[in-house]
């Protein structure tokens, strides 16, 4: 028998035995344990976010999905909810609960599971530090690791560690990102029942996840509120309420609240070309762009508008698939009645057509005399009328379509699946275009890119035609031509001889013939005109008169590669590849007065903790740039489009400091020489005189629509109509419009049907004015709606006289064949004209387009 005095030395002895196997074990481990510094200053790893330049999320890249908050952001039920269920004694213990271990340790010894001996604290070091293997040095390093961060942090800082960094499936880390994944809510508007699923989660997010395995979560989901209810932290009407509440759990992603999928992913490239891809990821950025949501959004509806309605006038393609093949179009009504579809068949028809807003995937159900019944995905059933369906002639080849249908069972037949879409709350049949189309918007004053779509539907095709598809610009390059013909001796009112041009090669034998289009020419013509009206054999000559040496160095100028432009005459009717926000650049020192800007989209750039690690500082289009030299005279010069100036971080937020000095932006071109260009450019829109002279016009006359005199554009059709093209700007911003086929053997063709044109000008080509030019006055005309009219200013050094219309010499007539011109001082006429041409001056109608 052992005295108890015995007993107490016995167990004194094994007390101090403990103790220094403990202190040896600790030495010995010590320098293979973590150091839990960096807990102090922890960056989380959260994904890259996107964001418009108006706060509005774009997309979100990065595996892991987190939302680091604070513990005061998240609520007191979650709280509460974590330490019932994980460590009810977290505020009571030092880092190891020996009442929890001890308990665990007989659970083990009588076979019954007691609960996990892990502290939150513990799982805190292990989810930082140590991996999840089951050994007793991993335990005894946990143990360990745990007391250092006890000592080093206090309670409240660690359960915030915790809770913003357990792993709690779907890729979701951390119960901020939790919430948004299975509930697409912030945690401080989830529900006592929602929060018991997710604080259920920790113990095996994979096998107790309500989306996965939904019957698991709810028996998780009654322990935690049963722990809830034994430690008083609800009641017991709160614990009835949520314990019979439904499992709502669905997978959600980022909430995305512009659909910018072109825009993000340049963002997303220059992020990952700065940073690389791990850290880019992982490093919890935000990044702002240049791009307004305002903008952007009218930008994606004038390029998908666009589409659709050049898809209208080439007929149609036919149905995706039909259910009911071995239908035919004249007994839909007997297979209806033999073989009817079921809505089980409708709805997995329609679940596997991938959707392409506005595009809607249908079934026709019903096929009567001049309309159709289709049902959609939610069985919903959608009459179209004739309408929605007169305009589907059917298409043969680009340039031919067949004849007008009369009866809807020469369009569609019982069964066929389709796409439908909704316009002005009438619907009517469609189909995805087979053509491709981009269009691009930026500052001229800065570069800032202010919208950019780069094709009907990212989802479908992911390459962007802004900045990958360079594409023949067609007519877009004679105001560059020409304004290196005003730089080499010719002025706005100089006579050129519009007149066919035979040219043989001695070589090849081949003859050159470039041609007007529509082949009209008008013999002597002045400059300016010449260029309103898109004159190709104008620009074939003033190119010969400037020579190519001097031609190529001046197209550089604008930022265009010269190793890529072709070095013969073609140059001069567009045969260069450019991509669109190459040929939108190059307008905008048109529009600034004569410099070269470079175009980006991020403007800053944030780190989880919100400071700034990147400020864009962008070259500005100035002479005297004192009136920038704060930053609310920087935003109101340059950037009086954007809708959210009271909240927006963009460029009215530069700072101009040592480390943001302003930066000049190159000039390129004379102030005098972009004034000029773009007062020919504003009458190939308005025309000279217009309000007297109504009948002639420019090529560009549809942009009289905007009813913005302050405005200038030029069109652009290439050979065959493989590409079309309009350009334009005001004073304050700057678009590019395309639309062609990515297909480089096919054209835009020829339409047997147009719904946009007045009859009396109405013509089956494509060119650039029709194609392309309807999507920049829809953007546009979102665009000018927050800028005033802002005449382009005559620059010093530029005077303005009468001239005569026919020969460009000055004039005393004040009649219709006089006109005011513009002209560098100096190279005004001085020559009167002496004969009376009143009689002789004619306007012509431009109807047509250019083809080089």
């Amino acid at each position: 028998m052992f005295s108890f005095k015995k007993l107490l030395k016995i167990g004194l002895f094994l007390s101090l035995f403990g103790l220094v196997a403990l202190v040896i074990t600790y030495f010995s481990l010590r320098s293979d344990l973590p150091s839990v510094e960096s807990l102090k200053n922890l960056q989380w790893q959260t994904p890259m976010k996107i964001y418009s330049a108006d706060g509005k999320l774009m997309n979100q890249f990065g595996e892991k999905k987190r939302i680091p908050l604070t513990l005061d952001e998240m609520p007191k039920q979650l709280i509460n909810a974590i330490l019932a269920t994980e460590d009810d004694r977290f505020y009571l213990h030092f880092g190891v609960d020996p009442i929890g271990m001890t308990r665990a340790v007989i659970g083990q010894l009588i076979g019954q599971n007691k609960g996990g001996a892990s502290t939150i604290t513990m799982q805190v070091a292990r989810n930082f530090f140590l991996t999840r293997e089951q050994t007793y040095i991993r335990k005894i390093r946990e143990i360990f690791t745990a007391f250092h961060i006890e000592y080093l942090l206090t309670k409240d800082e660690i359960l915030a560690l915790y809770m913003n960094k357990i792993p709690l499936g779907h890729r979701s880390f951390g119960f901020g990102a939790a919430a948004q994944v299975y509930y697409n809510k912030d945690v401080k508007d989830l529900t006592l029942a929602q929060i018991a699923v997710l604080a259920g989660l920790p113990k095996a997010p994979s096998t107790l996840n309500p989306i996965s395995r939904p019957d698991r979560a709810l028996s998780r989901r009654a322990v935690v509120l049963q722990r809830m209810l034994v430690t008083n932290y609800i009641t017991r009407d709160e614990f009835e309420q949520a314990i019979n509440a439904p499992i709502t759990a669905e997978k959600h992603g980022a909430i995305i609240e512009l659909n910018a999928p072109y825009a993000a992913e340049m963002a997303h490239q220059e992020m990952i070309d700065r940073y690389g891809k791990e850290q880019a990821y992982t490093g919890g950025y935000k990044v702002f762009t240049t791009v307004t949501s305002k903008l952007q959004k009218s930008a994606e509806h004038a390029v998908i508008s666009n589409l659709l309605n050049y898809d209208l006038r080439h007929g149609y393609r036919g149905a995706i698939k039909s259910l009911r093949p071995q239908a035919n179009r004249n007994d839909d009504i007997k297979i209806a009645e033999i073989d009817p579809l079921n809505v089980n068949e409708i709805n997995a028809a329609l679940t596997a057509i991938e959707s392409y807003p506005p595009l809607i995937p249908a079934v026709v159900t019903k096929v009567l005399e001049q309309s159709i019944e289709v049902t959609l995905v939610n069985n919903q059933t959608i009459i179209i009328d004739w309408q929605g369906l007169s305009w589907a002639r059917e298409y043969i080849n680009d340039d031919k379509q067949g004849p007008a249908p009369k009866l809807a069972n020469e369009i569609v037949q019982y069964a066929d699946v389709v796409y439908i879409r909704e316009n002005n709350e009438e619907f009517a049949l469609s189909q995805f275009p087979s053509a491709s189309s981009a269009l691009v918007s930026l500052s001229p004053d800065n570069g800032a890119i202010k919208a950019v779509v780069g094709g009907f539907n990212y989802k479908q095709s992911q390459f962007n035609r802004v900045t990958q598809a360079k594409r023949q610009v067609g007519s877009n390059i004679k105001p560059f031509v020409y304004s290196a013909a005003l730089d080499n001796g010719f002025t706005l009112a100089s006579l050129v001889n519009d007149a066919p041009i035979n040219q043989s090669n001695d070589i090849t034998g081949v003859v050159w013939r470039p041609k007007n289009s529509p082949p009209v020419y008008s013999g002597e013509i002045r400059v300016k005109r010449a260029l309103a009206e898109s004159k190709n054999v104008v620009a074939v000559r003033l190119f010969r008169e400037v020579g190519l040496n001097k031609i190529i160095p001046h197209l550089a100028s604008f930022g265009f590669a010269p190793d890529e432009l072709p070095r013969d005459e073609s140059l001069s009717l567009g045969s260069a590849s450019l991509t669109p926000l190459e040929v939108a650049t190059g307008f905008a020192t048109f529009a600034n007065n004569g410099f070269l800007i470079e175009p980006y989209i991020i403007e800053r750039i944030e780190d989880s903790f919100g400071n700034i690690v990147y400020q864009a500082n962008p070259a500005i289009a100035c002479d005297d740039c004192s009136q920038f030299e704060n930053n609310t005279q920087l935003a109101a010069e340059l950037d009086p489009s954007s809708e959210s100036f009271a909240n927006t971080e963009t460029l009215q937020q530069q700072t101009i400091t040592k480390e943001h000095p302003l930066v000049k932006a190159e000039r390129v071109i004379s102030p005098q020489n972009a004034f000029l260009i773009t007062q020919a450019l504003n009458e190939a829109i308005w025309g000279a005189d217009w309000s007297l002279n109504p009948g002639w016009q420019g090529t560009g006359f549809r942009g009289r629509k905007l009813n913005r005199r302050d405005i200038a554009g030029k069109t652009g059709t290439t050979n065959e109509a493989k590409d079309a093209w309009f350009s334009g700007f005001s004073r304050r911003i700057v678009t590019t419009s395309w639309i062609g086929f990515d297909d480089p053997s096919r054209n835009l063709g020829s339409s047997s049907y147009n719904n946009n044109l007045d009859k009396n000008q109405i013509t089956g080509k494509e060119f650039g004015a029709k194609s392309a030019q309807p999507a920049w006055i829809s953007f546009m005309q979102t665009a000018l709606e927050d800028l005033p009219v802002e005449p382009f200013m005559q620059p010093e050094g530029i005077v303005s006289v009468r001239i005569d219309k026919q020969t460009g010499k000055l004039t005393q007539r004040t009649d219709k064949s006089s006109i005011f011109e513009y002209f560098k001082v100096g190279s005004a006429p001085t020559e009167y004209v002496t004969k009376d041409n009143s009689h002789d001056i004619f306007d012509n109608k431009v109807e047509s387009e250019e083809i080089f």
